[in-house]
């Protein structure tokens, strides 16, 4: 199992994450310091830190109503709100799949299987995700079609072609639903600042077809056995 792989499944961080930390110097596999791309077995001696860590590992999966005002990380050196502090007490060590913005609500899981957060954040695994968007005023149907269609966030960065639906609309403001394909960082906002819409609110509703429905904000609970096999099978 590569060094990373085993990291994540330890609930450190994700695999991206684990790269850093072994990038960093922090782990060790039988007294030598790890590198990226190492192989560990089942024999071989892996500490973080100084600390050694079990190969034995039990995945634990938690789905989160994250409220604004919370970071989507482990830890954060600023001391800063992070959702690990809303886990529930005697949860173990696990890490959030993909990330919310500090300002976003919605939806997040957590967990400490690094394959499954693997398939959910990857690009090529194209898995829907639900937003709800809340922009002032009105949005017109020119605007509508050019983020349908795709827009540039970035010098030569363009957006899939995305469901964009409006919900909710008077004099003061419009409500939208968004469905993407794709996760680049602050995708939604970044689109809606395209075509001259600031989001004022941001709410992720849906990974697929599993969503918040009864869980207030703030809450969290751990995923049922239908939900995993649901989520492993997108």
């Amino acid at each position: 199992m590569r060094i990373n792989k085993f990291l994540a499944e330890q609930g450190i961080s994700s695999r991206r994450g684990s790269d850093e930390i072994i990038a960093a110097g922090r782990v060790a596999i039988n007294g030598k310091t790890a590198r990226a791309g190492d192989d560990v077995s089942d024999s071989d001696v892996v500490t973080l830190d100084g600390k050694t860590l079990s190969h034995k590992v039990k995945f634990e999966y938690y789905l989160l109503n994250k409220p604004k005002g919370y970071l989507c990380t482990v830890s954060d050196d600023k001391g800063r709100k992070t959702v690990i502090d809303l886990l529930p007490e005697g949860a173990g060590r696990v890490f959030p799949v993909g990330r919310l913005d500090y300002d976003t609500e919605g939806m997040l899981l957590l967990t400490n299987d690094g394959d499954l957060a693997y398939r959910l954040t990857a690009p090529q695994s194209e898995i829907a995700k639900t937003y709800l968007v809340r922009v002032d005023g009105s949005v017109s149907d020119v605007q509508l079609n050019r983020l349908r269609a795709g827009v540039e966030i970035a010098p030569g960065v363009v957006t899939k072609k995305c469901k964009v639906t409006v919900t909710e609309t008077n004099k003061k403001y419009t409500k939208l639903r968004v469905v993407l394909t794709e996760g680049k960082n602050r995708e939604i906002r970044r689109m809606f600042e395209v075509v001259g819409k600031p989001v004022s609110f941001l709410k992720r509703l849906k990974i697929g077809e599993l969503s918040l429905t009864g869980l207030d904000r703030g809450a969290i609970r751990r995923l049922t056995q239908e939900e995993v096999f649901y989520l492993k099978n997108l």
